[in-house]
């Protein structure tokens, strides 16, 4: 799904920045151009950065998945 309409950002390319070591929403601008027009997309980027951040075990994104369904 896209995340920022302005620069036609999705929420695999957040996630694989993520993956790649990402890890603040300045970095996320930097690499991706997100949150950097209306800025409207800022809260739900830093969302799913978080999701993915590399701090969380698997086991607690395990948890976390569990406790959402």
């Amino acid at each position: 799904m896209y995340v920022c309409i302005c620069n036609a950002i999705t929420d695999k390319q957040i996630r694989q920045a993520a993956e790649s070591g990402v890890t603040s929403l300045w970095e996320l601008q930097k690499e991706l151009g997100v949150a950097s027009n209306c800025g409207k997309c800022r809260t739900t980027a830093v969302d799913i950065l978080r999701e993915h951040a590399p701090d969380q075990s698997s086991t607690q994104r395990s948890r976390q998945r569990a406790s959402s369904v």
